[in-house]
């Protein structure tokens, strides 16, 4: 991949200063968000799906669930909504 580097202006460097700063380019009317590169490497990892494993994420999601419903006092009523006695 290639990597497209250049040099800031002294207006770039302040503007980074800022707690959010965008760039705006007028001509495309997109806005970005300029971050580190340190910042940016730790988003990409976060966000890479290259490990991702839906079964682990279900799993979770199954063990999470058990253990709202083993608290929930009105679980008995909810599975019994609608069924005649």
């Amino acid at each position: 991949m290639e990597i497209a580097m250049f040099d800031l202006t002294e207006h770039q460097r302040h503007e980074l200063n800022e707690l959010e700063p965008i760039a705006f380019d007028p001509v495309t009317k997109t806005s970005y968000v300029l971050v580190r590169r340190e910042a940016y490497e730790r988003f990409k990892s976060l966000l890479a799906m290259d490990d991702y494993n839906p079964d682990e994420g279900a799993a979770f999601m199954n063990e999470v669930m058990a253990e709202d419903d083993a608290k929930d006092p009105y679980l008995q009523s909810y599975q019994n909504y609608g069924k005649l006695a």
